[in-house]
C-alpha cells in the first residue's frame, strides 16, 4: 500500500543555536512535542558512540507506547546548515510502528531558520496495519508533529509555553465540540424527532413556510446538524464562528417575535444562546494564541 513520508517545515525568526538546543535537548524536546511524553538519553559506551534514547506516549486510557531510537548522525555545512539524522523503532505489539527512519535539518535564512523534518516508517500488523496507518494514524502523526512545529514556533518567538499551548488547544475543541453538540441537539430532537413539542408551532406562528410547516421544519433540523458538524471539522474558521453569533441573535429575534412565551419558560432559547455565543466569542479571541498545523509546509516545495 502506497504511503507518503512525513514531511513539515517551517520557518522561525531565531537564531539556529536556539533552535538546536530545544531540539536536541531531551528535556525541552518533550514540552512541545505531542507525539511524545518523555524522551530519555541513554549513557554512551564512547565519546564517539551513537546516542540511544528512549521514547514513551501515551496514547489514553492508561496505555503507553515506548520505543527506541538512536542518532545516527550529525552533518554541518560551511553556510551553517546543519542535519540530524535518527533511527527508531518499538518490540511493542501495541505499537503500530515497527521500525524507522528520518531526519531534522536547520538551515539559516535572512531573519532566521527554516527547521524541517522528513521521516517514515514500516507499520506491523499486516494489512490491517497499513489500512490503519494511511487513513487514521499516519494522517493523524501527520497533524501532531505540524502543530508540534508551530508550537515550538510560539516559544521560541513569543515566549509562549508549550503547557499553555497544549491547554489552549483543549480550550479550542471542548468549545467547538460543545457548539456542535448544541446545533446537532437542536437540529434532530425538537425538529426531527418531536417538532409537535413546539417548533411546528413557532414555525407556524412565525407565518414563514406556510402550508409546508412540517418541510420547513425538517429543512431546518438538517441545516442544524450540518451547521453543528462544520464545528468538528472546521472549528478553526473564523467565519464560521462569526456565522454561529450571526445565526442565533437572528434565531432569537424570530423566536421573539413569532412566539415571545418560549422566553419566560426555564432554560429558554435565550439562556442556550448566550452561552453558545460565548463560546464563538472565546473561540475568536484565542485562535492567534493557538498553535496550528495549517502554519507549516506539509510537501516540499509547497506552502
Amino acid at each position: 500500500m502506497k504511503r507518503d513520508p512525513i514531511y513539515v517545515e517551517t520557518k522561525m525568526h531565531t537564531s539556529l543555536e536556539r533552535v538546536w538546543e530545544f531540539t536536541q535537548t531531551p528535556e525541552m524536546h518533550q514540552e512541545w512535542d505531542l507525539r511524545f511524553n518523555r524522551i530519555e538519553y541513554l549513557p554512551k559506551e564512547t565519546e564517539d558512540a551513537p546516542q540511544h534514547f528512549l521514547y514513551e506516549t501515551q496514547i489514553g486510557f492508561g496505555v503507553r507506547v515506548s520505543g527506541k531510537g538512536k542518532s545516527t548522525g550529525t552533518h554541518s555545512k560551511e553556510t551553517g546548515e546543519s542535519t540530524s539524522a535518527l533511527k527508531f523503532w518499538s518490540d511493542e505489539p501495541v505499537s503500530l510502528i515497527k521500525t524507522g527512519s528520518g531526519y531534522w535539518k536547520y538551515i539559516p535564512e535572512n531573519g532566521g531558520v527554516k527547521f524541517l523534518t522528513w521521516y517514515d516508517y514500516q507499520t506491523r500488523h499486516g494489512f490491517f496495519g497499513q489500512l490503519t496507518d494511511k487513513f487514521l494514524f499516519r494522517p493523524l502523526i501527520g497533524w501532531a508533529t505540524a502543530w508540534s512545529f508551530d508550537a515550538l514556533k510560539m516559544w521560541l518567538e513569543r515566549g509562549q509555553h508549550p503547557r499553555l499551548s497544549k491547554k489552549l488547544l483543549l480550550v479550542l475543541l471542548l468549545s467547538n465540540f460543545l457548539i456542535a453538540l448544541t446545533w446537532l441537539y437542536h437540529g434532530i430532537v425538537p425538529k426531527l424527532m418531536y417538532m409537535e413539542t413546539g417548533e411546528l408551532e413557532m414555525l407556524t406562528a412565525s407565518g414563514m413556510f406556510t402550508g409546508f410547516e412540517k418541510e420547513g421544519v425538517y429543512a431546518a433540523g438538517i441545516a442544524e446538524i450540518l451547521f453543528g458538524l462544520a464545528f468538528l471539522f472546521f472549528g478553526r474558521w473564523r467565519l464560521l464562528h462569526w456565522l454561529n453569533i450571526v445565526a442565533l441573535l437572528a434565531l432569537g429575534i424570530i423566536a421573539l417575535f413569532a412566539k415571545y412565551e418560549v422566553y419566560l419558560a426555564p432554560f429558554n432559547p435565550a439562556t442556550t444562546s448566550f452561552g453558545v455565543i460565548g463560546l464563538s466569542v472565546i473561540v475568536l479571541s484565542l485562535l492567534k494564541y493557538i498553535p496550528s498545523a495549517a502554519h507549516c509546509k506539509r510537501k516540499p516545495g509547497r506552502k
